[in-house]
């Protein structure tokens, strides 16, 4: 049933929300150039890497790192990508990953692989036995504001008490979240 409501959902964001997308797109490659879109290497489920999609919110050059790992991460963001990360709209294509298959409306945020802390406490907590999720309940109890073991401890509570309800609860404090733009660091 998740699956099918992923998809589902997904599909209709693609195509609700393509205006937007083409308004973005033509914006980024106006003031950014290009590429438009960022795609990075994630952990998935069960560890396997994918590759995730993003509006590009850095400029070019930057490297494969989490922002929280750059010196100056301001300096490094382009002129769209304040607005695009404050708002979530740079999160927007993963919709394209939620169509695929390689990621959920919700679940654990995927990780680059450089970042081993998180990792070794998501392998111990079991927490690469779903599928990662463009918002999770990480992302609802502090986002950016909140320590790699207490997001590994909130992944594995939601891996523990994951369940249709719970996904809807998420993803209706995600929208608020979004809308008051709150615990985001960039």
């Amino acid at each position: 049933m998740k699956r099918a409501f992923d998809f589902i959902v997904s599909l209709l964001s693609i195509i609700i929300l393509s205006p937007l997308f083409l308004v973005v797109s033509l914006l980024i490659l106006a003031w950014d150039g290009t590429p438009i879109l960022f795609r990075q290497e994630r952990v998935g489920k069960n560890g396997k890497i994918f590759t995730v999609y993003k509006f590009r919110t850095m400029k070019n050059g930057i490297g494969d790192v989490a922002t929280s790992d750059l010196n100056n991460a301001d300096e490094k963001i382009t002129r769209t990508g304040k607005l695009l990360r404050t708002t979530s709209i740079d999160e927007l294509p993963q919709l394209f990953n939620i169509l695929n298959g390689t990621m959920s409306l919700v679940g654990p945020r995927p990780l680059i692989p450089s970042e081993t802390e998180i990792h070794e406490l998501r392998n111990k907590y079991n927490v690469y036995s779903v599928t990662p999720g463009m918002t999770g309940w990480a992302q609802v109890n502090g986002r950016d504001n909140i320590t790699n073991e207490k997001k590994a401890l909130l992944d594995k509570e939601y891996v523990e008490k994951q369940s249709f309800m719970f996904d809807i609860k998420i993803l209706f404090m995600t929208v608020g979240k979004v809308l008051k733009r709150s615990d985001i660091k960039n």
